[in-house]
């Protein structure tokens, strides 16, 4: 039967609260959730001390990004208030107050419940300070031999100028007198090639029998041994600090007749941006702390305050530690029968059906053997891919450079403005070309960002094609780390998209219409948001409407009124969104209907999914595109039809039913952007569920 629509809400109602939430803050909320799995005593210690790591190079992202665009904001004098109301100065200061309340969360979970923890487990991180004098000694001798020679003081006086202060440095500031009593300021780099916790050395009767182990950082062996480093003057006092700069890379590319080298230079440059927050020991006096602000132009709101070591991204060289009952169990990822093995033929397997692949629950390496096997098939004539974060030691690269020895056409995307990725980007884009393999470094004024893979293979008089199109990147290490989806196919539509895809992404082809895929930024707004207004249509009509988006971020103002809309109508909205949500759900005859749950546990949550139930004609999409103006419109995106009815069934009943049941990693959103606080009792946990069937096959 059809439902009755919801009352909508009046326009008094709508201007009493802003019906967007903000990004910079939704964000944030996201870090709260990445801190309360540190805390979650049911998660593994090791685990636990992975998350509180995700955290710090987290933050520190979000203010070389999201921080530094808003200070340019101010910076040009830009009062407009965002879609949530704010101005970006209140932006600023709503961020600075709750970047604080984190970190002061963070760091008193560290002192009072991490390092107590991990001493009980026999992992001791000791202040130097406590350490015997045999110990000291032995240090100290470490300290000549391989700490010393890399050091570097940097003096700061009128003769020499404050050193340049590189992005995410650990540094110490120093201050020593001399034997006139002049007292000067120098700046000595922890430097980052060196382990940043050392290993004690302890008797056996104190740890090797016992399996304890002790670590210092290394900023505390340093600071003990500075007279080394400044002999005959005397050491006044010397605190760490940190240093954050804005890493958002411009690049003028309608401008540029060489985007590989324009990016070069952007990327060279970068590191001589502003510094955007600067992290000090909890007690640097103030005159030191004055000395590094007026130097790098911060003002004292970008100024933090640490009661604690600075940079606790530097705990996860503890994950190195044979210590296997404090990680994660781990599982064997599941092979389809048909497609592990060397001798199966797995474009036969594709030619009987699709094969969709859920990692990290099913094993990654059919991806490579496709590859490989295209690689070595005397039959496989081209291989086409786009590639955004490949990774070190790429086995796709070198099943590509395979191909390439054996005769095949390879053209291959790599985009070069993949942030933070660039300059691995620019090293695989030469080594790809320099072996003959065709390199296209992306589109001007786009960046291709989806995940495509086309096989073009002789079979007998025909020629047939076979792609794989997925979620995630062609990373194998990640691949172990993210949940995605992959799809082989060579359904002849799709397989026909792809290739003018592929011919627009290497030559001139402005292509308009695709018979299946959804791409970016051509097609794939308007297909979506067609398919919102169906399933509304279709509930008016027949009742039973519901949505399913499982997406990292939901950003896009048009989007989120049209999922208003739908929830106005009766259609139940089931969102599971990883990160920022600007969306308020819950709210009285607007979004009644729609409820927002995060996932956030043991494996990154990344697939995206889309489902619309179609009065019963369900229809599924999987593909590389988030819900934000930047992949809608400034992206090339795809998402590809999941059209087989056991696949279909396999995402709707399996995957998307299990996120949903989720009562162990899932937190309900607010309407005010909060999210209830993590079950801390036994519950269903969808990731676990997922190892748990593939083991039982």
């Amino acid at each position: 039967m059809p439902v009755k629509a919801a009352t909508p809400a009046s326009p008094a109602d709508r201007a009493e609260k802003s019906l967007y939430l903000n990004r910079e803050l939704s964000l944030l909320e996201f870090q709260r959730r990445v801190l309360e799995e540190a805390q979650d005593e049911r998660n593994p210690l090791l685990e636990r001390v992975k998350f509180l790591s995700i955290l710090s190079s987290n933050l520190d992202e979000f203010f070389m990004v999201r921080v530094a665009g808003i200070m340019q904001q101010i910076e040009n004098d830009v009062h407009e208030r965002g879609r949530d109301g704010r101005t970006p100065a209140a932006v600023l200061e709503a961020i600075r107050t709750e970047v604080s309340a984190i970190s002061a969360d963070a760091y008193e979970f560290f002192h009072r419940t991490l390092i107590p923890a991990l001493e009980k487990a026999g992992i001791h991180i000791a202040d130097y300070a406590v350490l015997a004098e045999e110990q000291a000694l032995q240090l100290e001798a470490f300290f000549l031999d391989k700490v010393y020679p890399v050091l570097t003081p940097l003096a700061f006086d009128p003769g020499r100028p404050f050193p340049h202060i590189s992005n995410l440095s650990l540094n110490l500031a120093v201050v020593v007198r001399d034997s006139a009593g002049a007292e000067h300021f120098a700046r000595v780099k922890v430097p980052d090639t060196l382990p940043q916790l050392l290993p004690v050395p302890i008797g056996v009767e104190d740890g090797h029998a016992t399996g304890r182990q002790m670590f210092v950082w290394l900023e505390q062996l340093i600071v003990a041994n500075l007279p080394h480093l400044f002999p005959g003057i005397e050491i006044i006092r010397a605190h760490a600090f940190h240093v954050t700069r804005d890493a958002e890379v411009a690049i003028k590319e309608l401008e540029t007749d060489d985007l590989l080298e324009t990016i070069e230079e952007a990327v060279w440059q970068r590191r001589f941006r502003d510094a955007v927050r600067l992290q000090v020991d909890a007690a640097m006096p103030e005159a030191m702390v004055e000395t590094l602000a007026s130097n790098l132009e911060l003002d004292a709101a970008s100024i933090y305050r640490v009661n604690g070591p600075l940079d606790l991204g530097r705990l996860r060289h503890l994950l190195n530690l044979d210590r296997p009952e404090l990680k994660d169990k781990p599982f064997l990822p599941w092979t389809p029968p048909g497609m592990g093995a060397k001798e199966d033929d797995i474009f036969s397997m594709i030619r009987q059906e699709d094969q969709l692949l859920h990692h990290p629950f099913d094993s990654f390496q059919p991806v490579i053997d496709f590859l490989r096997k295209a690689a070595r098939d005397p039959d496989v004539l081209a291989i086409k891919m786009t590639l955004y974060r490949l990774g070190r030691n790429s086995p796709v690269v070198d099943a590509l450079l395979e191909a390439v020895e054996n005769g095949k056409q390879v053209a291959v995307l790599v985009e070069l403005k993949a942030r933070f990725d660039e300059e691995s980007n620019i090293e695989w884009a030469r080594a790809l070309e320099s072996q003959g393999v065709h390199v296209v470094y992306g589109l001007l004024g786009l960046k291709v960002h989806s995940k495509v893979a086309l096989v073009v293979r002789r079979e007998g008089e025909l020629i047939r094609r076979y792609c794989h199109l997925a979620t995630g990147n062609y990373n194998a290490f990640t691949a172990r780390l993210y949940t995605d989806l992959g799809l082989f196919t060579c359904d002849e539509s799709i397989c026909a998209d792809a290739t003018d895809l592929f011919n627009h992404l290497t030559g001139y082809s402005r292509q308009r219409d695709f018979r299946k895929l959804l791409v970016a930024p051509i097609n794939l707004r308007q297909s979506l948001a067609a398919h919102i207004r169906r399933e509304i249509d279709l509930h008016r009509e027949h009742g039973g409407g519901h949505l399913i988006f499982k997406t990292n971020a939901l950003e896009d103002a048009p989007m989120i009124e049209l999922l208003y809309e739908a929830s106005q109508a009766g259609v139940k909205v089931d969102l599971i969104v990883r990160g920022i949500c600007c969306l308020r759900p819950g709210m009285p005859g607007l979004s009644d209907n729609i409820k927002v749950r995060s996932i956030v546990g043991r494996f990154l949550e990344h697939s995206r999914i889309y489902y619309f139930r179609h009065n019963g004609a369900d229809t599924m999409y999987i593909g590389s595109a988030d819900l934000m103006p930047r992949n809608l419109d400034r992206r090339v995106e795809v998402l590809t039809p999941v059209e087989r009815p056991h696949l279909v069934q396999r995402l709707r009943n399996e995957v998307l039913a299990a996120y949903l049941r989720d009562e162990f990693n899932a937190r309900i959103m607010q309407a005010d952007g909060t999210y209830t606080p993590k079950n801390r009792q036994s519950g269903f946990d969808a990731q676990a569920w997922f190892i748990a069937q593939r083991g039982a096959r």
